[in-house]
């Protein structure tokens, strides 16, 4: 289900240069419309390519002002269902509305880290590429692919 921007609710994260679905989105799809020649909405974000959207979420949630929805499939959408997520300070929100009347809530946490402040390699020393060759590196079986005994693949 790709995000796309209701234009009521967002305000262009107050004029910055730079909006935080712009900042979040990992294949860089949000765009900032200046001019509202793409939205009609000028200084509002919009999602470029929808269908190309990774549904990973990010900017619903960081969106300050709640106006990244979900597009619904199409076997929701006419069937009188609809998917709303509401992010709150420490989790999202999502509201599934069936076709009966039914809502059903769902309620996920939003890791709340400092930027930068992930270890990644949990204070050992960044691994180097050279180092990919020397037997027994990717497991303890001397390189050998994970699998059944009769699959395995020795990596060269």
């Amino acid at each position: 289900m790709p995000t796309y921007v209701r234009t009521d609710k967002c305000d262009g994260c107050k004029g910055q240069d730079k909006t935080a679905c712009m900042y979040i989105c990992p294949h860089d799809l949000m765009l900032l419309d200046k001019d509202g020649s793409q939205t009609g909405h000028p200084m509002k974000a919009f999602n470029q390519e929808p269908e190309q959207c990774w549904e990973c979420y990010s900017c619903v949630k960081i969106c300050p002002q709640n106006a990244i929805e979900v597009r619904h499939y199409a076997d929701i959408v006419p069937l009188g269902g609809s998917v709303q997520p509401l992010r709150g300070s420490d989790s999202i929100m999502w509201t599934i509305k069936f076709r009966n009347g039914t809502l059903k809530r769902f309620k996920f946490p939003i890791r709340t880290t400092e930027e930068g402040s992930i270890q990644p390699y949990g204070g050992k020393e960044m691994p180097k590429l050279a180092d990919i060759d020397k037997p027994g590196y990717f497991t303890a079986s001397g390189g050998f692919r994970t699998g059944r005994a009769g699959e395995l693949l020795r990596v060269k």
